[in-house]
């Protein structure tokens, strides 16, 4: 029978449809198709981006030259940009503000065909270190409120590149789906004072039902109300409310777990599209009791429809134990 699930954060709802259950091979995608021909992320095309803000490797060279291990360059398209004031006003009842920000893109790699889960730990600690230093950089700004990175892998994803990369935008406001962790996450904190996402490490924990990998610093799980199949979390085991807490040796440890999820990933569902997100302290926020920063990995299995749109809710054709244990036997 199908089930109603509520996350306990933020009180999303999702339908387990278990009836319609999906086993791995279901979803099986077919590589996307290799562009060939220039790619301006490779070595020996810094001059096609712009000027780096930040380089990882290139010791005898020139600025914005080949010989890096990982390079961070604003995009050449932004989103949003960093130069100008953000002129808060007001028409009517409608609100609105000047598009600035920032909008850097991550090359993780010098390798055009490497991917996450094929990278070594040491180039995936370094991906890890580039983020933290770009908040770090950038907290900066008193203007910026917010950082959000995230990674698009896969044409279904949103990737516009072939070559191994992810993104970060700084932001003048607290996204809405942010506020409502925090604003969920302060709730529980209040009733119960605890962390919400500290218990459910360990119910997960004790459980074991959910749990797909796990080592000394971090844990990686499907979640209890999943939007999409094969969805993962990844969470420090101890309580930080900020990425940037995180000193060599944890970076290190996320990047072991973040790899080895990523290789279960891949072999129970190869060439899958995916995005992950790095959720995160506000800007201006220090430690916090009640908020726990994770990284939430979201496999594009499933169509966003008329449904979902119209209610919210999502509807999931594998149940999480089920994910879990195909991704924990892989």
């Amino acid at each position: 029978m199908p089930e109603l699930r509520r996350d306990p954060i933020i009180g999303r709802w999702v339908i387990i449809a278990s009836e319609r259950g999906k086993r791995p091979y279901d979803f099986v995608t077919e590589k996307d198709k290799t562009k060939g021909g220039f790619c301006p992320l490779c070595p020996g095309h810094e001059h096609t981006t712009p000027p780096e803000v930040l380089v990882y490797g290139r010791d005898h060279h020139d600025p914005n030259g080949p010989g890096w291990l990982l390079r961070v360059v604003p995009n050449k398209f932004p989103a949003l940009v960093i130069e100008g004031e953000l002129d808060k006003r007001g028409e009517g009842i409608y609100d609105k503000m000047n598009g600035i920000g920032a909008h850097e893109v991550i090359i993780e790699t010098p390798n055009h065909h490497e991917t996450i889960s094929s990278m070594e730990v040491e180039q995936l600690a370094l991906v890890f270190r580039a983020y933290k230093d770009r908040i770090i950089d950038l907290a900066r700004d008193t203007r910026f409120k917010y950082i959000i990175v995230f990674k698009n892998f896969g044409k279904k994803a949103g990737a516009s590149l072939e070559h191994s990369h992810s993104q970060l935008i700084a932001l003048p406001i607290v996204p809405q789906i942010i506020q409502e962790e925090l604003d969920g996450c302060l709730r529980y904190f209040d009733y119960k004072e605890r962390c919400v996402f500290c218990d459910i490490i360990r119910q997960e924990d004790s459980q074991k039902d959910r749990l797909v990998d796990e080592n000394d610093e971090f844990v990686t799980f499907c979640p209890f109300a999943p939007r999409s199949p094969f969805e993962m979390w990844v969470l420090p085991k101890r309580h930080q409310s900020r990425f940037i807490s995180m000193d060599d040796s944890q970076l290190f440890q996320l990047a072991m777990l973040f790899s080895s999820t990523m290789k279960k990933l891949e072999r129970v569902l190869p060439n899958v599209p995916y995005n992950f997100m790095l959720h995160t302290a506000p800007l201006r926020d220090h430690r916090l009791e009640h908020y726990h920063w994770h990284i939430e990995i979201m496999p594009m299995v499933s169509t966003v429809a008329g449904f979902e749109w119209g209610t919210g809710f999502h509807i999931n054709t594998v149940p999480p134990e089920e994910a879990a244990s195909f991704l924990r036997g892989s």
